[in-house]
């Protein structure tokens, strides 16, 4: 659940920067705004969904699925195909997120 959440989450943030981005590089309406606020507060209460028992660890595993989610949005929303190079980086940052967030740890 932790994952789902966690791409959930980077979905919505990117959504509420882009909307910020287009507005203020591609020259979009500032009505890009409204759902842009919506999707950074939707993107702010999953963070909180995640399970992890100190924020910082959530946040610290949540940037390695933000990375590989910016990748595939760069690919399906601008259109831009990540290369082996993007692969490889967000393939080791998913990688430090899994340790992060399912390595065993003393209770």
């Amino acid at each position: 659940m932790s994952i789902l959440l966690s791409v959930l989450a980077a979905l919505a943030e990117i959504a509420g920067c882009f909307s910020f981005w287009a507005w203020l590089r591609l020259g979009k309406s500032a009505l890009w705004l409204v759902p842009g606020v919506f999707s950074l507060v939707l993107f702010a209460w999953l963070l909180t969904r995640i399970d992890a028992d100190f924020a910082g660890r959530a946040y610290a595993a949540y940037g390695g699925v933000y990375i590989a989610t910016s990748l595939v949005w760069l690919w399906a929303v601008e259109g831009v195909r990540p290369d082996r190079w993007d692969g490889l980086g967000g393939a080791l940052c998913l990688l430090g997120a899994a340790v992060i967030l399912f390595a065993p740890r003393q209770a």
